[in-house]
């Protein structure tokens, strides 16, 4: 469907998980102050027994360090390609807040959590609210993570395809992929990138929290080697635009050039540390090796056979030889047109509103 509908559908998307998570927020106070139907008080009773971590791999301090380090690389999947310029701010009200308000409702070792279970059911949300006594309201949280799931989903097939399509068009994927509908719809490159939600049905199997693993650890290897090499995007961009003189970015880092090698050092040392369980005692693994690891020896194939076969191009272009205007025209018009767009719309709703 036309990108319109895409937008349409997100908001509204994006919406339910808004209201969901803010809902779910304000139902863990309520339910640690005891406001639930049983009645009881929950306070941080969970952060003392059984602990608000549990250890992994080996015992003490050094297995609660291992757990923090698993759940960090694990859960960098939900935002691993979010960026803009209030994510902060989202990342603290709903990962941070979110994760400290399931600490204190749900037991570190509450049956659904351990005892390999999956789908909703297996959410620390659900099962807080199973066990305050609450009815029906676990059915519509599910209802809630479906449309979240759902959104993903959907985000992703229009992030994929369209990367797809860029490639095509900057001579980098075959050309196929540039064909559109007459409502510019990529079809070709959607066709492509939903061959790949058919893994999907893998996870259908009496080892799906294994398959669902692999799944984790490839998407992060790709998200790490990204944000790494954005780090150093940005820092060649950034000398380039020093060397030519140009001063007037529209966005800037206060922070720069820190954040950007900060940026670098912290995801190698997630990509690094991706698959380190199965480099302890008992837990080797070829298969969670190769999908922690193998990514990035594949980037590294593609990017060299590039360079092998486009060998007449330098493989590092001088910053005074960079080039920061072919296409800038284009951007500016563009950008010009939507701030017209975007001027005409606010009247027209000042006109409704003043007549």
């Amino acid at each position: 469907m036309p990108v319109r509908i895409y937008a349409e559908t997100e908001f509204w998307f994006a919406s339910i998980k808004v209201i969901m998570i803010i809902g779910l927020l304000l139902l863990s106070i309520i339910l640690a102050l005891g406001g639930g139907p049983n009645g009881d008080r929950i306070g941080f009773r969970y952060w003392s027994h059984p602990g608000a971590m549990n250890e992994y791999l080996v015992g003490g301090a050094a297995g609660r360090f291992c757990a923090f380090i698993y759940s960090l690389t694990f859960s960098v999947f939900s935002f691993n390609f979010g960026a803009a310029k209030t994510f902060i701010w989202r990342l603290i009200t709903f990962y941070i807040l979110g994760a400290l308000a399931i600490g204190i409702i749900c037991r570190s070792d509450a049956q659904g959590l351990t005892a390999g279970g999956y789908g909703a059911a297996a959410s620390p949300w659900v099962i807080a609210i199973k066990q305050s006594g609450i009815q029906l309201l676990y059915s519509v949280i599910n209802a809630g993570i479906i449309c979240s799931a759902w959104s993903s989903g959907n985000s992703y097939l229009f992030m994929s395809s369209r990367s797809l399509y860029s490639l095509s068009v900057s001579g980098n994927a075959p050309a196929v992929f540039q064909r559109c509908t007459k409502y510019g719809i990529p079809i070709y490159a959607i066709a492509a990138s939903s061959l790949f939600g058919l893994l999907a049905y893998l996870n259908v199997s009496s080892s799906s929290s294994l398959v669902f693993n692999w799944f984790i650890n490839l998407t992060n290897t790709a998200g790490f080697t990204s944000w790494t090499c954005c780090g150093i995007i940005l820092l060649r961009f950034r000398k380039a635009c020093k060397a030519q003189g140009i001063t007037n970015l529209p966005f800037q880092s206060r922070l720069h050039p820190y954040a950007a090698w900060g940026c670098i050092c912290i995801f190698s040392t997630l990509l690094l540390l991706n698959g380190f369980s199965v480099f302890f005692p008992g837990h080797w693994s070829v298969s969670s090796f190769l999908t922690a690891y193998l990514g990035f020896p594949v980037f590294l194939t593609i990017y060299f056979a590039h360079r092998i076969w486009d060998r007449k191009s330098k493989w590092l272009i001088s910053p005074n030889e960079v080039d920061l205007t072919s296409g800038l025209d284009a951007v500016l018009a563009a950008e010009e047109t939507e701030e017209v767009g975007a001027s005409r719309g606010k009247l027209t709703k000042l006109k409704a509103f003043l007549f």
